[in-house]
């Protein structure tokens, strides 16, 4: 039986394959040429036909022009999943990254343990930098299960990010899905150890039931979303807080196991809350004294956090690099611009909200003469009450006629924490799930003066009287004119409801209103978005408008649909706002400037102070500093407190007794700001004190330019797209965004390529598919980068094309040429090789064998028996040239023959050219593993030979040169 080497080609089932290290004289293990490990097979020699196989050299008769030379070089790099590297993951993901978010994956790669807390702002896309690391941790072996703990709300989103973006397809385990996942199980197995990979409800898997089995059987690498919601800071932390850490506690308590905490707001003013962050990550850290160069260093190696401004231009001359060339400019919006609207009540209106303050006062002073826990279970009730009225007269509705939550409470402690979330408007998204319907305001069945109040807020829906509905539909039918698409945020269901459905037909015929609510599903919720966007999106001329409640506000990505936000209801806690703008302004977005409009009353006794005192001084502190720090708790509570107390009270008390009141306000209002300024100005001293210092700008810049040479440059992907395209008969239309492709007379094997990543029969219906120029695309755009699915179909076609000349219709790539261009002044020719390498990667797992492939265009002048070897820089010259005289077809293929007979002379070129490439790569592997002494020792490339030759194109002087 034939014994068969790691990295040889042999020929099986009709096509060739790569020789995997993997492989026995029993068994062979495959990867067809150019494909990915997905692709990998396994083949038994004694009962199928196995045999050594060699590259077919091109054809003389296979001629194309220039242009045919570059399609099939940039069709090759695009379509390599198996890319020689040290970022093993790059060539097989369907994103590609910006050159910012490789330093966390570099720091990963350091470590060989690797623990990360990526603070990145929002928007910036901590997702992609946390599942860079995970895809490149799993396909070098250093990993072998992932587990991404996360909210329920947007588990679904992490799992549909990591299948389609890195490949990674993850089981759900929430509570919904659990019962289902375990009946597949077998006697005494654990579902963490029969699904590799996870995405798991934190909530739902921090339970002592489910705890203890998910850390015995936990991944060994782990991403915690929005750690901030699992730390313990202080007395105060919530319950589901403390749950949570102690969860993480015994996860981080392995210490072999990777862990990636991903959180925007890691500090917030709250040194303890950093703390217990850091200890996670790295017990010594807790404790470390962090204003010394020691601990800055340690700390460094371990935290990455990093403002809009920090990224916005990367790789600029400014970070002392000599080439701007690599310069990488990302499109946030500049700005957000903020509108103040306000309303006033109407008589009925007013009528309706004094009786209800006055009910409220009253109720609050009879229960402070019963004790602690009726004061405070009836204060709770009140502020409730008085949010829900400002809402909506639906939402008041409700509140009138059903019970408050904080009823059920057996001390007044107990009412504080059930009551707090619903005027802090707590950050906490699993908390926060169902807090969007409108609580009631009394502990006992409603009486004849509730049903009456109730009564009155009913019949003032949809009316004239609804002054607040009434200015909505203005400012919104502003923004659609000015061809926005809004996001209206209101803090309860029904009010949400009761916004969706009067606003349906009062904001022009060609505007789709839909309704995203806590009542759906996170992936319901998702699926009604998409259902807008789609709706929406059939007519050009067409406006959406999402009318949703904070369930949207944390974690999903809305930027590709909408560019406004509405705040209807104000939050109590400014941090919310910035949560819901952060939908729409963030990477992707195409507006320069995301409009903001705040809709308040200035008449209700609530909305102005709160507006004046929380939510625009937050957005000041958001413009000095360029983040946004979290109000200061305590105090935000003394200041809502000041203003509920003396709204329910000033019936009762004296005009006197009123000002004082005012003054007490204001007190606080100056107490809460210096508290504010005070944690804004220790947030500014931690993200100097810890900025990202560890990756310096030249160590991307020379990853960035490795990467670059073997997959490709942005611009390389657009020229080719678009000519490929054009040369199979694709009708092409610019746009202010980058292109459109109809596609429906394109060849058939190019459109059943297509089929699968396109959707259905859109290409058959004539629907266009939008190309754009940034990696962020909505749901149906194809981006211009070559990971994307879309542009490695098209890449895929071609060079299955180029090689098998039985494929029909249009052949835009061609793997040989011949072309007169006054470029050249003596016979040049220029070959594209495909070189093989082994490559010896060490790993907590134990020693990993690979094989992977790049591509490489060589140029030589004079004939291969004499050749005269140019630089790279002049062989990527030549795919520039173009044609200056027609060239005769019986003359080219005499001329490419007498080339290809003697190409054999070009082997042992083409085998030092490898053995230099395998030593780059050897160095770039080592450069990138630098600080782990323990990850270099061991690493290792060596050239496979010979190297595959592609493509070979003559390059001759025009008439009347040298030949």
């Amino acid at each position: 039986m034939t014994t068969y080497t790691a990295g040889s080609l042999v020929s099986a089932r009709g096509r060739d394959w790569v020789v995997l290290p993997e492989s026995d004289a029993d068994m062979l293990v495959l990867r067809p040429l150019g494909g990915a490990d997905d692709d990998i097979a396994a083949v038994f020699p004694a009962f199928e036909e196995v045999r050594s196989a060699e590259f077919e050299p091109p054809s003389a008769d296979d001629l194309g022009d220039a242009l045919a030379a570059g399609l099939l070089r940039s069709a090759l790099r695009i379509g390599f999943r198996s890319g020689a590297g040290p970022f093993r993951s790059l060539a097989r993901i369907a994103v590609e990254p910006r050159a910012y978010q490789l330093v966390p994956l570099m720091m990963a790669l350091r470590q060989r343990v690797v623990r990360l807390l990526i603070s990145d702002d929002v928007g910036i896309g901590k997702t992609v930098e946390a599942g860079l690391i995970a895809s490149e941790l799993l396909a070098q072996g250093s990993a072998r299960g992932l587990a991404v703990l996360c909210s329920p709300a947007l588990a679904e989103q992490w799992q549909e990010e990591l299948r389609t973006k890195f490949g990674i397809d993850a089981e759900l385990v929430l509570a919904s899905t659990v019962s289902k996942l375990e009946r597949g199980l077998d006697l005494g197995q654990s579902l963490f150890d029969k699904h590799p990979h996870v995405v798991v409800s934190t909530d739902f898997i921090k339970s002592t039931r489910h705890r203890d089995d998910f850390v015995k059987h936990c991944p060994d690498l782990v991403i915690v979303d929005e750690a901030h919601t699992c730390v313990v800071a202080d007395d105060s932390t919530s319950t589901q807080n403390q749950l949570r850490y102690e969860l993480l506690q015994k996860v981080a308590a392995d210490a072999e196991r990777h862990l990636l905490l991903v959180t925007a707001t890691p500090h917030s003013g709250k040194e303890s809350a950093f703390r217990a962050l850091l200890g996670l990550v790295k017990p010594q850290l807790a404790a470390a004294q962090l204003d010394t160069d020691a601990g800055r260093r340690v700390l460094a190696a371990h935290f990455v956090q990093r403002k809009r401004a920090d990224v916005r231009q990367f790789l600029t001359t400014h970070d002392g690099l000599a080439d701007d060339s690599l310069r990488e400019d990302t499109t946030f919006p500049s700005d957000r611009y903020f509108k103040d609207e306000t309303y006033k009540l109407s008589p009925a209106y007013r009528a309706l909200l004094d009786d209800a303050i006055a009910y409220a006062g009253e109720r609050v002073t009879a229960a402070g003469d019963r004790g602690k826990r009726e004061a405070r279970i009836a204060w709770w009730s009140a502020i409730a009450l008085l949010r829900s009225l400002v809402s909506s007269p639906r939402a008041a509705t409700q509140t009138l006629r059903t019970r408050s939550a904080t009823a059920t409470a057996a001390t007044a402690e107990e009412a504080d924490r059930l009551g707090a979330p619903l005027t802090r408007d707590s950050s906490d998204a699993d908390a926060l799930e169902g807090l969007d319907v409108a609580p009631g305001a009394e502990t006992e069945d409603a009486g004849a003066r509730l049903a009456e109040l109730a009564e009155r807020a009913a019949l003032l829906e949809g009316t004239d009287e609804d002054r607040k509905l009434a200015a909505l539909i203005k400012h919104l039918k502003a923004l659609l004119a000015d061809g926005y698409h809004p996001i209206v945020f209101c803090r309860y269901i029904p009010t949400a409801e009761y916004v969706a459905e009067h606003l349906e037909g009062k904001l022009g015929r060609k505007t789709v209103v839909h309704a995203v609510t806590g009542t759906l599903s996170p992936q319901q919720r998702l699926q009604r978005i998409e259902e807008l966007a789609e709706e929406a999106g059939e007519d050009a001329a067409a406006r959406r408008v999402l009318v949703a409640t904070d369930c949207l506000s944390e974690g999903v990505n809305l930027q590709h649909h909408f560019d406004a936000v509405v705040h209807y209801d104000l939050a109590w806690n400014p941090t919310r706002h910035d949560q819901r703008e952060g939908r729409v302004d963030r990477y992707g977005q195409k507006r320069d400037t995301v409009k903001v409009i705040t809709l308040y009353g200035n008449d209700n006794g609530i909305d102005g102070k709160v507006l004046e005192v929380l939510i625009k001084k937050h957005r000041q502190i958001r413009k000095d500093l360029g983040i946004s720090v979290s109000v200061p708790d305590a105090a935000s509570s003394g200041v809502t407190d000041a203003i509920v107390e003396w709204l329910l009270m000033r019936n009762e008390r004296s005009e006197q007794a009123s000002l004082f009141d005012v003054e007490t306000i204001s007190e606080r209002a100056v107490a809460l700001e210096a508290d504010w300024k005070s944690a804004a100005e220790r947030e500014t001293t931690s993200r100097s004190r810890f900025a990202q210092r560890t990756i310096r700008p030249d160590e991307v810049a020379k990853e960035v330019v490795a990467i670059r040479e073997t997959l490709g440059r942005a611009d390389e992907v657009r020229d080719f797209t678009r000519q490929t395209l054009t040369a199979l008969e694709a009708v092409l239309r610019d746009d202010d965004n980058g292109f459109t492709a109809d596609m429906s007379g394109t060849p058939i094997g190019l459109r059943d390529a297509l089929a699968p990543v396109v959707g259905g029969n859109a290409i058959e219906r004539g629907r266009p598919v939008p190309f754009r120029a940034t990696a962020a695309v909505a749901r149906g755009e194809a981006a211009l980068v070559r990971t994307d699915p879309v542009v490695g179909a098209i890449a895929g076609h071609v060079l299955n094309a180029a090689l098998d000349d039985k494929v029909g219709g249009p052949r835009p790539a061609r793997r040989c040429g011949v072309i007169r261009t006054k470029g050249v002044e003596t016979r040049t020719t220029l070959l594209l090789a495909r070189f093989r390498f082994h490559l010896t990667l060490p790993s907590r797992a134990g020693e990993r064998q690979l094989v992977a492939e790049d591509a490489r265009l060589v140029a030589f002048q004079g004939a291969p028996t004499a050749a005269t070897w140019l630089t790279t820089e002049d062989a990527l010259a030549l795919l520039n040239l173009s044609a200056d005289e027609n060239t005769d077809r019986e003359f080219g293929v005499r001329t490419m023959r007498r080339v290809l007979d003697a190409i054999d002379a070009t082997k042992p070129h083409l085998e030092a050219y490898g053995d230099e490439l395998a030593a780059e790569l050897l160095a770039s592997h080592r450069r990138v593993r630098s600080a782990s002494g323990e990850i270099v020792r061991g690493v290792n490339v060596i050239a496979q030979k010979p190297a595959d030759i592609l493509g070979a194109y003559v390059y001759l002087p025009v008439s009347g040169g040298v030949a």
